[in-house]
């Protein structure tokens, strides 16, 4: 670490102190206590940038217990964030596995979701702020396109127009379709102050309904988020973040 950059700010140097403290890593500043980890840290970004060049990239990190794995892992989570990417973590356990019957595979989304992150929200709870970026980006968009003023009524129909543009890409896939349903459900509720519905439509990502028929009645969609098809909604994810000006 250059001269210049070894001052650690306070807020931060106060979570690395109490996490190390209560005997766990760190989910933020790892950058500034990470010694002797260049080869391994360089070789996962070069991953990170095959991944920004649209490419994909999986691997394995083995080693003993103790040995520093979740270190590694939460340190590259930090260097990505502040690259701009969107990263989500779980840790998988008995009740929380790749797949499962009875909801194991659908507590391991919700984790993911729930530990949704950005470089402005880097402790996890960002899919709210993801939401509403994305909002602002296609409505900024419309407004330049059109020439329409906020507050316009004409606006609306022509974010409703470029909503249906850009979540074509996310209709093709499984479930796409009520994904870009509840995209569209979600900016009508933003622009109306409706915090009640936002908040449903929130918890249907978070995969928190159980019952359909709830869901039907509260959001008009008769699907949720299962074990059976929990994967399917992270590719969605994984599209949907993929947009410019939604990540921050």
């Amino acid at each position: 670490m250059n001269q210049d950059n070894k001052k650690v700010p306070r807020r931060i140097a106060q979570a690395i102190l109490n996490s190390l403290k209560g005997g766990v890593v760190p989910r933020i500043g790892l950058p500034y206590i990470a010694v002797g980890r260049k080869n391994e840290i360089e070789a996962l970004l070069h991953d990170v940038d095959i991944i920004a060049e649209g490419g994909a990239s999986f691997r394995f990190i083995v080693g003993r217990y103790g040995s520093g794995k979740s270190f590694l892992i939460q340190t590259i989570r930090n260097y990505v964030m502040d690259r701009g990417f969107i990263v989500a973590d779980a840790d998988l356990s008995p009740e929380r596995r790749l797949q499962g019957t009875r909801g194991q595979g659908l507590a391991t989304y919700r984790e993911l979701i729930r530990n949704l992150s950005t470089k402005t929200r880097p402790e996890g709870g960002a899919l709210t702020l993801v939401l509403d970026r994305w909002i602002s980006s296609v409505q900024t968009e419309a407004i330049e396109e059109t020439g329409l003023a906020p507050g316009d009524p004409g606006l609306t129909k022509a974010v409703d127009q470029k909503i249906y543009q850009v979540t074509s890409a996310v209709s093709e896939l499984v479930h796409g379709f009520e994904f870009a349903r509840l995209l569209s459900l979600y900016y009508h509720a933003y622009v109306d102050g409706d915090d009640e519905t936002k908040g449903k439509v929130v918890r249907w990502f978070r995969g928190e309904y159980v019952l359909k028929r709830e869901a039907k009645e509260e959001l008009g969609v008769n699907i949720i988020i299962t074990d059976d098809d929990w994967y399917d909604y992270l590719k969605i994810f994984a599209v949907f973040s993929g947009w410019p000006d939604i990540r921050g």
